[in-house]
């Protein structure tokens, strides 16, 4: 029995071996999860994010480019201090800030990174970059913030900012993550899949203190990130740098517009702001401090503001009024002043003569025509059937609801239909002298900047309008164009009726708007002053030029200003000049403009 001893020891240091043999045949042929794991350990897995695409004006001047800045990421089961003062002193931060991002970072993974420090500039990663070996669980992440070569058109063109979490909810395209950027505002948001690119992801190899070891594999499953597509805007760099500097210091809108395209050429917010302030590092000091302040910079008043149109509308109702055919170019009323105020002009006139004169008694005698052609011997009645027929006429030319820009958040205005009426009076308790004061462009009638541009477009075509827009090409190709924006809108009036309506627009300026005439342009234009309850009234103008070539429609609002021949025209009138000339001769009249005593 004793001598079986060794036989039985070496037959179980065999059976042992054998098995132990196995499993490391097993672990290390066949069973490749603990390779895996322990790639994973040493794998860092870096998203390259794209560039965005740059912005350029209509002449091929830079509006938007891409500044690097590098945000610092932490892993926080590899993250490790041993000298914490030192630590915040090296990366310019408080003790609060290290624990309690270090603290949201493991709520999100305790494996993979999170931003531990946004935005920090190319000079201070300069600083800092040679201590990131000393601290295992850091690296640093390239991206890119927007910079603007002229700080100009800042509404138009919007700004970016970090997805929030309810964006992140809606996001059924699964490209965002957390602490990625993306459009907020303006064309920035609106093209924001043309713009953001392709993200790409490199596979790396780090040692255990983080330091990086080369890519994992040669770059096997590397993926380059794919560059957003650059955006050819319609702006006018040169005019909308003019128009914001006419405008400092006031409050109002600017829209000028291409006719024969609906390109818009300038869009102005006034006040506004320098764009470079909402980038980097500073975006929520610098976007938190102009949200609170009364003047409402960030807000863009030519899409989302809305007030009556005043005198303007005077040739919407004559346009009306022809092709219903109420109105003739022979059709006279007296300046009666018994039922609407008026200024000193000859009367009675003609259809040319109102236009001309502005005649607010006129436009009240004929939208009665227009609204009550007794088709009913309800007077009530009779009021309602009309002015769901005169709103249906209006409504064509733009106005009453969006007209489509490129840009997000426009409101529609208000065209009020007999519905409105009967809501707020009763059903068949209101008749023409409850909405008189429509026939002159005010009372419930609302529009945008931009809508009344777009009737200066209209007026200058002669019946159509394409939808007012901002983007002329994508990376340089114009067939690229939104097909919207590319279709022709008609606004059912005889073109024929327009002639009479732009010569009598010519002869307003010498009537109501003499500072914007020009010796060897012909402006057509109307004048209004809008009526505002809460003090001076708003300074409206619009204007197409030349009058039979037209390459440039304008609207011009101008709060708190008083007469419509005053701020607006005179502004309209400097801008066509620079538009068409490329320069201003008339110095006078812009020192006037520039130093705004509108009301002297």
């Amino acid at each position: 029995m004793n001598d079986q001893r060794p036989i039985v020891i070496i037959v179980f240091v065999f059976i042992i071996s054998a098995v132990l043999l196995t499993k490391l045949f097993m672990i290390q042929v066949l069973d490749d999860s603990f390779l895996k794991r322990a790639e994973r350990n040493a794998i860092q897995r870096v998203v390259d994010h794209p560039y965005r695409g740059l912005v350029y004006d209509r002449n091929g001047k830079l509006l938007v480019y891409n500044n690097p800045i590098f945000d610092l990421m932490i892993v926080p089961k590899e993250f490790q201090v041993k000298d914490t003062t030192r630590f915040l002193e090296i990366f310019g931060i408080t003790k609060e800030h290290l624990i309690e991002t270090y603290q949201a970072a493991r709520k999100y993974s305790y494996v993979k990174p999170s931003t531990f420090i946004k935005q920090i500039s190319t000079n201070e990663f300069a600083r800092i970059q040679d201590f990131l070996i000393d601290y295992p669980g850091l690296f640093i992440m390239t991206r890119s913030v927007r910079s603007y070569p002229e700080p100009v058109a800042a509404h138009a063109l919007g700004y970016i900012g970090e997805i929030s979490g309810r964006q992140l909810e809606r996001d059924s395209s699964g490209y965002y993550v957390q602490g990625d950027y993306v459009g907020l505002s303006g064309m920035e948001r609106y093209y924001e899949d043309q713009m953001r690119g392709k993200k790409g992801v490199k596979y790396k190899m780090v040692n255990v203190r983080g330091v990086d070891k080369g890519p994992f594999k040669d770059g096997e499953y590397d993926t380059a990130s794919v560059a957003g597509k650059n955006i050819n805007s319609s702006i006018d760099m040169e005019l909308q740098k003019y128009g914001e500097m006419l405008m400092k210091g006031k409050t109002g809108s600017v829209v000028a517009i291409e006719p024969k395209t609906g390109e818009i050429l300038s869009m102005i917010s006034a006040p506004f702001y320098d764009p470079n302030s909402l980038t980097g590092s500073d975006f929520g000091k610098s976007y938190t401090a102009l949200n609170r302040l009364e003047t409402k910079p960030l807000f863009n008043r030519p899409i989302m503001a809305t007030y009556p149109p005043g005198s303007i509308f005077k040739i919407v109702q004559s346009l009306i009024g022809l092709q219903e055919g109420v109105l003739t170019p022979e059709t006279t009323f007296a300046c009666n002043r018994s039922l609407v105020a008026c200024h000193n002009h000859p009367s009675p006139v003609n259809l040319f003569g109102a236009i001309r004169n502005s005649c607010n008694p006129y436009y009240h005698q004929a939208f009665r025509q227009i609204i009550n052609q007794e088709v009913s011997s309800n007077t009530y009645k009779d009021t309602e059937i009309g002015l769901d027929i005169w709103r249906e006429h209006v409504m064509k030319f733009g106005l009453g609801g969006t007209l489509g820009i490129d840009m997000p958040n426009e409101k529609g205005g208000d065209v009020p239909s007999s519905k409105y009426y009967d809501r707020f009076y009763g059903n068949g308790r209101w008749k023409y002298s409850t909405i008189y004061s429509l026939s002159i462009g005010q009372g419930e009638l609302l529009v945008t900047p931009v809508q009344m541009a777009n009737l200066a477009a209209i007026f200058a075509n002669k019946g159509y309008y394409y939808t007012p827009h901002l983007i002329r090409a994508i990376d340089g190709d114009q067939s690229k164009i939104p097909q919207e924006y590319l279709t022709k809108h008609d606004v059912g009036v005889d073109a024929h009726h327009f002639d009479m309506v732009q010569d009598a627009m010519v002869q307003a300026l010498f009537g109501t708007a003499q500072r914007a005439l020009m010796k060897d342009i012909q402006i057509a234009g109307k004048t209004g002053t809008a009526q505002n309850p809460h003090g001076e009234d708003h300074s409206v103008f619009i204007a197409f030029a030349p009058k039979d070539n037209p390459k440039i429609a304008i609207a011009v609002y101008v709060e708190n200003a008083g007469w419509g021949g005053r701020a607006a025209a005179s502004m309209a009138s400097l801008m066509i000049e620079k538009y068409l000339k490329d320069s201003v001769s008339r110095s006078d009249l812009e020192k006037y403009v520039i130093e705004g005593k509108f009301m002297n």
